[in-house]
């Protein structure tokens, strides 16, 4: 983002910088330490004993069900963004997909930044009125996964902790819920006030209402419809097309657990993996496999070449068809990142 003079309360660019760097910095570190912990005690000799026992046609058709995984991110993010015009299913899926792509090459998630942005250009909508939809996206996860893990719980014994965790995040969820209905059913015609004029109003407070009020109204938009019910179900299968895909070839690598037991592995994994970390998440992946199998006993060693196996074959897919959907885009990482910042000016201005 660029800095504008007179605008108090900004890092400067190079502030900016430092605080970038220092963030990618820590998560390369917690990478590090990750991965420390998952090649620790374990026999290198067996490490990928299995791969030459891989089932392919169970590979082939796991990652069939995770392309439909994010044909059905695609599905509900068309259905978020009615209010805003007609987009189609094709283009909120290449959206998704580029954004995926960046993720896996870039720190920090900047993805998510992308996808919106080239949404809010086809749609020729404010990017801000495109978050929204966006942090609707995040409620309906953690309410199916909150609703995933109590699930997987009637069927197989999950440690304390994650049943624990699965409780609060149930609770922020629920919240996050009924704070959306609230704003939908009482707030939605009660637009926010221009705010008044004085010194600091144009540098701060004029752009901190005006980012409140622009957001508002997208949630105001988006509102209690069947649209919004068609995204909720398109979470659902999104995350058990997920769930069965990871299942699949947890089987095709020949380490034999019941879906039930595989679906609670790969939330372990989901829910690990959800904080901003190194791109592609590697390390944290691993760690957080590793540790979900050996909560049913596999062992540490297949339990760690699994996780190296399953990372490439989902990714390798991913970055694929991510590149293409960016390139389609007629978007370059460098162009990408040069008008990002234009919109964060502007958005700031």
């Amino acid at each position: 983002m660029n800095n504008r003079s007179g605008e108090g309360g900004d890092l400067p660019p190079e502030g900016r910088r430092r605080a970038v760097i220092g963030r990618v910095i820590l998560g390369y570190l917690l990478a590090g330490v990750f991965l420390a912990w998952v090649f620790h005690g374990i026999e290198f000799g067996r490490l990928f004993e299995n791969v030459a026992r891989i089932t392919w046609p169970l590979v082939a058709l796991g990652l069939l069900f995770d392309v439909l995984s994010y044909v059905c991110a695609g599905v509900r993010w068309n259905f978020l963004l009615k209010p805003l015009g007609r987009i189609g299913v094709v283009r909120t899926t290449q959206a998704v997909y580029a954004g995926l792509f960046l993720n896996e090459v870039l720190p920090m998630r900047v993805g998510e930044l992308a996808r919106a942005y080239l949404v809010s250009g086809w749609l020729n909508a404010d990017m801000l009125r495109v978050v929204p939809s966006m942090a609707l996206e995040r409620l309906f996860e953690g309410i199916w996964v909150a609703v995933g893990i109590g699930l997987t719980a009637m069927f197989v014994p999950l440690p304390k902790n994650l049943v624990r965790s699965a409780d609060a995040l149930g609770l922020i969820v629920l919240a996050g819920a009924a704070a959306f209905v609230f704003y939908v059913l009482w707030r939605r015609k009660r637009p926010l006030p221009e705010p008044a004029g004085g010194t600091l109003a144009p540098n701060i407070w004029r752009r901190v209402r005006r980012a409140v009020r622009n957001l508002g109204r997208g949630f105001g938009e988006i509102g209690l419809t069947w649209s919004t019910a068609v995204a909720f179900g398109a979470t659902f299968l999104l995350f058990a097309f997920q769930a069965l895909c990871f299942w699949l070839i947890l089987t095709a690598y020949h380490i034999h657990l019941s879906f039930w037991a595989g679906a609670a592995v790969f939330l372990v994994i989901h829910f690990g993996t959800a904080l901003p970390n190194a791109p592609a998440n590697i390390g944290a992946y691993q760690f957080f496999c590793v540790l979900g199998l050996q909560l049913f006993s596999v062992d540490k060693t297949l339990a760690t070449g699994f996780s190296f196996v399953v990372f490439i074959l989902l990714t390798l897919p991913l970055l694929s068809i991510g590149f293409i959907a960016l390139g389609q885009s007629g978007l370059s990482l460098r162009s990408l990142r040069d008008r990002l910042r234009k919109v964060s000016a502007k958005q700031l201005a």
